[in-house]
C-alpha cells in the first residue's frame, strides 16, 4: 500500500460510475475516431488516460487493483482515488502504482472510458456496465464482481466476433460481399440474354446476299455467260464436292457439327493461331460468319455483334448444320467477284463446285481468310504466305480424318489460271441472252422483270461445237475480208445466221453479230429485212399440199412448165402485178425445177396466184413463220419474199421441210432451274404434221437442184447432200442461204446497213464483189459452217417420198411462134396430112399431151391461148376436123394422129398438119429444150 496520506472519503467515490456527461462525452468521441480513422479510437483513450494518469502520479495518488479499491473503499485509501479511465487499456497486471513500480494482481477498473454496451476496448475483452458492477460488489463484494467481469468477457467470446479489420485489409471485399456481387451478376446476365433474345428477331436476308447472277449455259453445260450485278450462282450442298466442304470446315470451324453456335473456344483458339502467324482468324463460327453473309452485313459494330450473337443461337435452332454451311458457302467471297464457292470454282480453276479435289479446294478455302491477299495471280508476293494457309488447311483435313496421309504427303499446289476481265455480254453472249430473255417472255415463261432478280440457270440447246463452227465460218467468209478503212460500203456489212435441228427444232447455234456491246441489234432475230427468194419453196410446198393447177388446169408439179418472160403480167387474180426478173432476163418457157435452179420471180408469182396467195400465206405460218410477221401478204408479191421474217424463223421454217413436213416447235431452252434447285417448267412441245410428207419431200428435191445445178452451187464444199435456196433483197440490201442436210437446216443472211443511220444500204462493192448475192458469201458460210459441224459423223442422204407424177417429164407449152394467131375451126387444116404429127406424138410426152388436151380442151370455145401470157386455150371440139387450138398443152386430132403440143399461136391456116408453133411437128423436140440451158 502506499504511505501518501488519503483522503477523505476517496474510497467511496471509486466506487461509483462516472458522471454521466463526462462518460458519454469520452464514449461518442471514442465511437467517432473507430468510424473515421479505425485504430485512432484505442490510441485517443491511451493518451488521454496517460494525461489523467500522470496528473495522479502528481498529486501523490496512484492507481490500484479493484481488490485493494475494494479494502481502499473501507480504509479510505488514497491510492484507491483513481481518475475515470486512466487504466481502461492497461493491461490489469501492468498498472504501475504511485511510485512507479508494477504492482501485482492490480486490475483497473473496467468502465472508466466505455459506455456501457459498446464494443470491446482495445484488450478485447467485452466491458461489464458500471452499474452491474457496482451492484456485483455491494452484494457479493469484489468476487462477486470480478465473477461478473470473467462472465461478461465469456459471453461476448462466445459470439465469435472478429476483430474489426485495419489498415488494406479494409480495402478487400468480403466473402459474403464477392458471393453476393457474384449473384447479382448473374441475375443480371441472365436478364440481359432473355431480353436479348427476346427483342433480337431473325431478319429477312439482306439485298445483297440474295443477289445472284443468272447463269446461262449450252447444252453440254458449259457457261455462256453470266448477267447481274453479283457474279454469284447458289448450289445445294449435294453440288459442292465433299472435299470442297472438308476444305472449308478446316479453314473455318472444324468442329462445326458438334459445336454450338456461339463457341468460346473457337474465339480462343483463332486469337491464338493469329499470334502463331497462321493467318488472321475470326473469332467467329461458321453459323455466325453465315449470319453476318445473310442476314446482316460486314460493318463492325457492337451492335451487329449483338444481333450476330442472338441470331446465331437461333438459326442453330431452326436450322440443320447442313442447311447452314450450304447457305455459308454460297455467301462467302472468294475473291475476282466470285460470291459463292460456285462462282469461286469457276473464276479461278474453270469447273464446277462438284469437281473440286482437295488440293483445289483447300486453296479456295484458303482464300476465304483473305480473298485478294491469297490470290496468287494477283499479288505473288504473297505465295508463300497463301501457300502456309493452303498447307494449314490440308494438315486440318488430314487430322480430321477427311485426307489420307499419303495422299496428302504426294500433293502439289494447284495455281489458279489467270484472272480474267469480266466479259460480260461481249461476243456473241450479249446476242444469245438478249435472244433467251425474248423467248422466255414471248412464251411467258419467265418476265423480265423476274430475271432481274437472279438466281436462275438456264441451260439452252446451243452446242458449243455448233456455235464455235458457225462464228468461225462468218469471220472467215466475211468478216476477215473487210476493209473498212478503203472501201466504205464495207462499214455496212452485217451478218445474221441460225441453225436448227430439224428433227427436235431446237436452235443450235446462232450468230447475231460482231460484237454485241458494238452492235447492239441481234441480226439473227430482227424482222426489218426482206427474205427475197428463200421464200419460193413455200409456194411451192403450198402448191403440192393444197393440189394445185396452174391457169389452165395442169397440176403443179417439179416438171410443169411456166412462161418465165421478165415483167410478164401475173394471170388469175384481181390485180395488176408485172415482177422483174433478176436481171431483166427472160427465160421463156421453163419447167418449175429449173425456174426455181434460177429463181425466176416470174414464174414464182404467177405460182402464186394459182395456188392462191392466202394458201401461201397459210403454208408459210404452218412450216413455222409468225403469222405477224410483216408484209406476209396474201397476194401474188408474197412469192418474192417481200416479207421480213427473221433469220431465226427462217431456220425453223426450213427445218420443217427437210423434217419431212413434221414442224417440230423452234425452241432454244432446255432446262431453268432457280437457286440451283427449283424447276421452272417449259411449255409441252408437241410435234405436228404442218404439211404432207408428199409437200415437204418433193420441196426438197427441187431444192437438191438448186445446190447441184443452180444459185447455190457454193454449198456443195460442204461435202453432204444439201438442198437449199438463195435469195437478194431490194436493191441487194440483203443476202440470204437457206439450206439443210438431213441432220442441220441452217440459214444465212449477210445485210447491209448504216451503222450511223440505222437505214438498209445496198451491199454493191463490198468485200470487193461487184454484188453480194445468196450464192455468194452466205452460201459459203453455210458451206464451211456445215462442213464443220457434222466433222466426224456419219453422212446420210434424204429420205424423200415425191407427189405422184413428179418425177414424169411434162412437155411444155410452145413459146410464141412467128405466126401467132387466133386459131379456130375455120383454119382448115388437113388432118393427118403431114406425118409431122404422128412423129410428134411418138415422143414421151404424147401420152400426157392427149390425155391433157382431151381432159383440157373439151370446151366450145374456139379462141387460142394468149401468146404473150401463154393463157389457158382450149382444145377443139371432139370430133372437130381442124387441128387443135393453141393452149399451154392442146389438143389432139380425131384419130390421135399427129397431136402435136400447142403453143401460144394458133395453126397455120391450109397446113396439112395440126398446129405448128415453137412445138410443131416441123421442130421435133426442138421445141421442148427451146430457150432452156444445159444443166
Amino acid at each position: 500500500m502506499s504511505d501518501e496520506p488519503q483522503q477523505p472519503n476517496q474510497g467511496v467515490a471509486d466506487h461509483q460510475p462516472p458522471a454521466a456527461p463526462e462518460t458519454r462525452g469520452e464514449a461518442e468521441s471514442g465511437t467517432e475516431s473507430e468510424t473515421e480513422s479505425g485504430t485512432e479510437s484505442g490510441t485517443r483513450s491511451e493518451a488521454e488516460n496517460e494525461a489523467r494518469g500522470e496528473t495522479a502520479t502528481a498529486t501523490g495518488s496512484a492507481p490500484m487493483s479493484r481488490t485493494a479499491n475494494a479494502t481502499g473503499s473501507a480504509t479510505g485509501s488514497a491510492a484507491a482515488n483513481e481518475p475515470p479511465g486512466r487504466t481502461a487499456d492497461a493491461t490489469p497486471d501492468q498498472t504501475p502504482n504511485a511510485t512507479g513500480n508494477a504492482t501485482p494482481n492490480q486490475r483497473v477498473y473496467p468502465a472508466a472510458n466505455t459506455t456501457p454496451g459498446r464494443t470491446p476496448n482495445a484488450s478485447g475483452s467485452a466491458p461489464m456496465s458500471p452499474t452491474a458492477y457496482a451492484t456485483a460488489n455491494a452484494a457479493g463484494g469484489p468476487a462477486a464482481a470480478e465473477a461478473g467481469i470473467a462472465t461478461a468477457d465469456a459471453a461476448a467470446g462466445g459470439k465469435g466476433k472478429r476483430p474489426r479489420r485495419t489498415g488494406w485489409r479494409r480495402a478487400l471485399p468480403t466473402w459474403r460481399m464477392v458471393l453476393g456481387g457474384f449473384l447479382t451478376a448473374m441475375l443480371l446476365v441472365i436478364g440481359a440474354f432473355l431480353l436479348g433474345y427476346s427483342m433480337v428477331k431473325i431478319p429477312p436476308a439482306n439485298a445483297m446476299a440474295v443477289k445472284q447472277a443468272n447463269v446461262y449455259l449450252y447444252a453440254d453445260g458449259s457457261e455462256i455467260a453470266r448477267d447481274g450485278e453479283i457474279n454469284r450462282e447458289n448450289v445445294s450442298l449435294a453440288q459442292v464436292s465433299k472435299d470442297a466442304q472438308h476444305a472449308v470446315l478446316a479453314a473455318e470451324d472444324r468442329d462445326f457439327y458438334t459445336e454450338p453456335a456461339v463457341d468460346p473456344k473457337a474465339m480462343l483458339r483463332a486469337g491464338w493461331n493469329t499470334a502463331l502467324g497462321k493467318g488472321k482468324q475470326s473469332g467467329s463460327t461458321i453459323t455466325q460468319q453465315y449470319v453476318k453473309n445473310y442476314y446482316l452485313g460486314q460493318e463492325q459494330t457492337v451492335s451487329r455483334k449483338v444481333k450476330e450473337f442472338f441470331i446465331s443461337i437461333k438459326l442453330d435452332r431452326t436450322q440443320s448444320k447442313d442447311e447452314i454451311l450450304q447457305g455459308y458457302l454460297n455467301t462467302s467471297y472468294f475473291g475476282r467477284n466470285a460470291y459463292g464457292i460456285q462462282a469461286a470454282a469457276q473464276a479461278y480453276y474453270g469447273v464446277k463446285a462438284n469437281d473440286l479435289d482437295p488440293a483445289r479446294a483447300a486453296y479456295l478455302a484458303a482464300l476465304v481468310n483473305a480473298p485478294s491477299e491469297f490470290d496468287v495471280v494477283a499479288h505473288p508476293e504473297n505465295k508463300s504466305v497463301a501457300l502456309a494457309r493452303w498447307n494449314y488447311v490440308l494438315d486440318g483435313m488430314v487430322k480430321k480424318g477427311w485426307l489420307p496421309a499419303s495422299q496428302r504427303a504426294g500433293m502439289k499446289f494447284p495455281m489458279p489460271k489467270d484472272a480474267t476481265a469480266p466479259t460480260g455480254m461481249s461476243g456473241q453472249r450479249g446476242y444469245i441472252v438478249r435472244a433467251v430473255k425474248d423467248y422466255l417472255a414471248t412464251n411467258k415463261i419467265l418476265e423480265e422483270s423476274q430475271l432481274d432478280a437472279g438466281g436462275y440457270q438456264i441451260t439452252t440447246t446451243l452446242q458449243k461445237r455448233n456455235q464455235d463452227a458457225l462464228v468461225k465460218a462468218v469471220d472467215d467468209q466475211v468478216m476477215n475480208k473487210l476493209d473498212r478503212k478503203n472501201r466504205k460500203v464495207d462499214n455496212y456489212v452485217r451478218a445474221g445466221a441460225a441453225s436448227v435441228d430439224p428433227k427436235t427444232g431446237e436452235l443450235v447455234a446462232m450468230y447475231g453479230g460482231i460484237d454485241y456491246v458494238k452492235q447492239y441489234t441481234n441480226n439473227a432475230t430482227r424482222r426489218d429485212f426482206q427474205v427475197g427468194s428463200t421464200f419460193k419453196p413455200f409456194v411451192f410446198t403450198s402448191a403440192v399440199q393444197n393440189g394445185s393447177a396452174t391457169q389452165d388446169g395442169r397440176p403443179i408439179t417439179p416438171n410443169t412448165y411456166y412462161d418465165g418472160t421478165n415483167k410478164r403480167p401475173v394471170q388469175g387474180w384481181g390485180g395488176s402485178y408485172a415482177p422483174e426478173n433478176e436481171d431483166q432476163r427472160s427465160y421463156g418457157n421453163i419447167t418449175v425445177r429449173e425456174a426455181t435452179d434460177k429463181s425466176v420471180n416470174s414464174v414464182y408469182a404467177q405460182m402464186a396466184a394459182d395456188v392462191g396467195s392466202d394458201k401461201v400465206k397459210d403454208t408459210a405460218v404452218a412450216l413455222g413463220l409468225p403469222a405477224d410477221t410483216k408484209d406476209l401478204t396474201a397476194t401474188p408479191s408474197i412469192a418474192l419474199g417481200v416479207a421480213t421474217a427473221s433469220v431465226v424463223d427462217m431456220a425453223d421454217a426450213y427445218a420443217t421441210v427437210a423434217n419431212h413436213g413434221k414442224h417440230a416447235p423452234f425452241t432454244m431452252i432446255k432446262k431453268i432451274t432457280k437457286d440451283g434447285a427449283d424447276t421452272i417448267e417449259l411449255p409441252k412441245r408437241t410435234e405436228s404434221q404442218a404439211v404432207s410428207r408428199e409437200a415437204a419431200d418433193t420441196t426438197t428435191s427441187i431444192l437438191r437442184s438448186v445446190v447441184q445445178n443452180g444459185t447455190a452451187t457454193a454449198a456443195q464444199a460442204a461435202g453432204r447432200p444439201a438442198a437449199g435456196k438463195t435469195g437478194t433483197a431490194e436493191e441487194d440490201r440483203a443476202a440470204w442461204f437457206a439450206g439443210y442436210t438431213p441432220e442441220l437446216a441452217t440459214v444465212v443472211s449477210v445485210m447491209g446497213q448504216d451503222p450511223d443511220t440505222a437505214g438498209h444500204e445496198s451491199l454493191y462493192g463490198a468485200m470487193g464483189l461487184a454484188r453480194v448475192n445468196g450464192g455468194g458469201p452466205p452460201a459459203q458460210i453455210w458451206a464451211q459452217y456445215t462442213g464443220d459441224a457434222l466433222k466426224n459423223t456419219p453422212v446420210t442422204d434424204f429420205d424423200l417420198q415425191l407427189q405422184p407424177g413428179a418425177d414424169q417429164i411434162q412437155p411444155p407449152p410452145s413459146e410464141p411462134g412467128d405466126n401467132p394467131g387466133g386459131g379456130g375451126p375455120d383454119d382448115g387444116s388437113t388432118p393427118g396430112a403431114d406425118t409431122g404429127g404422128q412423129d410428134q406424138g411418138q415422143d414421151p410426152g404424147q401420152d400426157q399431151g392427149q390425155n391433157q388436151g382431151q381432159g383440157d380442151g373439151g370446151t366450145a370455145d374456139t379462141n387460142g391461148g394468149d401468146p404473150t401470157t401463154g393463157g389457158a386455150g382450149d382444145g377443139t371440139p371432139p370430133g372437130d376436123p381442124t387441128g387443135g387450138e393453141s393452149g399451154d398443152v392442146g389438143g389432139t386430132q380425131p384419130g390421135g394422129q399427129g397431136g402435136v403440143p400447142g403453143g401460144a399461136g394458133g395453126t397455120t391456116p391450109g397446113g396439112a398438119a395440126g398446129p405448128s408453133g415453137d412445138g410443131g411437128a416441123n421442130t421435133g423436140l426442138q421445141g421442148v429444150f427451146s430457150g432452156r440451158t444445159s444443166p
